[in-house]
């Protein structure tokens, strides 16, 4: 089934070659986006995808400042501060020709909120949204929320109308394998407009020739035709073809080759996400080892000694060929409540690790299944690979199981895995986001990837409260708190930050983001 997918990637890109002109952006990375349902998976690919044909009220520049989308300005309001004042752009389009207006801000508010969506987490302190006149929106929350426009650079509009003709208002239920009407259709605000999706294979998109913003940006690129390729070696031989013109997920082994040759380069930047392991330690007992009647990863000695047998140096020397940094917290760098001091915790002690385990009474060791993606984060596989191999110097048997992100994730959302890999990115910029889907117990509307079963009151408690604590030095101090508390619990097993590779043709302009979501509406063709 891989080798059919990959032959057909590669016939879908050598058809769209003929066809394909100066202004055509060829872009491949290693996988798809899950669905084109705006709030149905909250997923980085799936994101990219999407911000070429939606819009949010506002996104982020690469250097992390706010930009004005659909909302051109947004203030506290001046009478109550637990409302948040949004001014829209006038004179925006759907691309079937409706008006953008406040009722449609309203209609997204309330669809994220709903059960299936997985951007429920992120506007969970939202209690009401009123349009006070078609381009003016007040947000309500509970207690005042500082950080609020943070959340909503990921939130797409939609036409309200639209969704209600294509009876798509219920959020697709991804987990449960259901496909609706959004998953592979869009009719957005954005710069680009859909003409094609094969999911797996091949999504085409063409300039929006009516877009609000046509003036405004270079707008250089007519056509998009993307293609997910998982192999690693055909997107390079795609890119050195020219078959491809821009490569994102670039193989850390194919830099220099591609940088080069004629007429290609890559650019580089840290990226925003961390690369870790998550361990169920709330279960009695779990399904994926082989010791009856117990759970050895309830035991924190045991947390602790699998991350002290990762050796993240190696890693990145082998593996990443250089192109990581080690990690000690599911933070990065870029993110309020990350320290350098707790960046710097975890180190590799084998024998110390064998302690543990003996003092925790798996001496002997066990065996354990390790679920892992193959086509989502930069080596995953052979990052589980190594693993495999480090866990087994302390006596742990690791079965590894790589699969594709589609079914891999369901998995921890699930609660189907008790060992996993999971890479995090936090487009807020504040350790809020990484607590209300990390760390909070699980609950219907937050806390829905914390596949740990790590659950405590006062810190699900303090984690609610950031929303609405408006004295930065007592937040931040709460949020160094329960840092201490994830870190000294080990609920998860840090890796390393991501560093991004893009490769491209010379004739394409355009610079590294750190959430690794390229907008085409900002791309040159030289």
């Amino acid at each position: 089934m891989k080798k059919t997918a990959t032959i057909l990637a590669v016939a879908a890109l050598m058809s769209s070659t003929a066809v394909a002109n100066a202004e055509t952006l060829k872009w491949a990375r290693a996988g798809d986006a899950l669905t084109l349902d705006p709030h149905s998976q909250n997923e980085g690919p799936s994101h990219t995808m999407r911000h070429q044909m939606y819009e949010p009220l506002i996104i982020r520049d690469t250097s992390g400042a706010f930009v004005p989308t659909l909302a051109t300005d947004w203030a506290p309001s001046a009478d109550n501060p637990n409302v948040w004042v949004f001014n829209l752009r006038k004179g925006v389009k759907f691309h079937d020709g409706a008006d953008f207006t406040a009722e449609d801000v309203v209609f997204s508010f309330e669809r994220a909120k709903q059960p299936n969506s997985d951007m429920k987490e992120l506007i969970g302190s939202i209690v009401a949204v009123r349009a006070v006149d078609d381009h003016t929106v007040e947000i309500e929350t509970d207690g005042p929320n500082p950080i609020l426009p943070s959340n909503l650079t990921n939130l797409f509009m939609m036409d309200k109308g639209w969704t209600e003709a294509n009876n798509t208002v219920k959020v697709q239920d991804f987990e449960g394998g259901e496909i609706t009407y959004a998953t592979t259709n869009v009719n957005g605000t954005g710069a680009y407009r859909l003409v094609s999706r094969e999911p797996d294979v091949k999504t085409v998109m063409v300039r929006n020739e009516e877009y609000w913003g046509r003036n405004d940006f270079p707008m250089e690129v007519s056509e998009i035709i993307y293609t997910p390729i998982q192999n690693a070696a055909t997107r390079v031989a795609a890119l050195l073809s020219g078959e491809v013109n821009f490569l994102q997920d670039m193989p850390v082994q194919d830099l220099a080759r591609v940088d080069g040759a004629d007429g290609l380069m890559v650019k580089q930047a840290p990226q925003n996400r961390v690369i870790f392991f998550g361990m169920n330690q709330g279960a009695d007992d779990i399904e994926a080892d082989n010791v009856d009647g117990k759970n050895p990863l309830a035991d924190v000695r045991v947390r602790k000694a699998m991350s002290m047998a990762i050796n993240r140096d190696a890693i990145r020397q082998v593996v990443m060929r250089g192109q990581s940094q080690p990690a000690g917290m599911i933070a990065p760098p870029f993110v309020n409540g990350w320290t350098a001091e707790m960046d710097g915790e975890s180190t590799t002690d084998i024998e110390g690790a064998k302690a543990l385990m003996a003092e925790a009474g798996y001496g002997d060791g066990f065996s354990i299944r390790l679920d892992c993606p193959n086509d989502r984060y930069i080596n995953d596989e052979p990052i589980c690979q190594a693993a495999v191999g480090m866990l087994g110097q302390i006596g742990i048997t690791v079965n590894l199981d790589a699969i594709p992100k589609a079914q891999h994730f369901p998995k921890i959302t699930d609660g189907k895995t008790d060992f996993y890999m999971l890479g995090w990115g936090v487009p807020t910029y504040d350790s809020e986001y990484i607590f209300n889907f990390l760390v909070h117990g699980r609950e219907s509307d937050i806390g829905t990837w914390n596949g740990t079963g790590f659950n405590n009151a006062e810190i699900n408690a303090k984690i609610k409260s950031l929303a609405s604590n408006t004295d930065l030095d007592a937040r931040n101090a709460d949020i160094a708190a329960i840092w201490r508390v994830v870190q000294d619990e080990q609920l998860y097993i840090p890796i390393h930050h991501q560093v991004l590779n893009w490769g491209m043709s010379e004739n394409v302009g355009i610079e590294v983001d750190p959430e690794d979501q390229p907008r085409v509406k900002y791309f040159t063709m030289k």
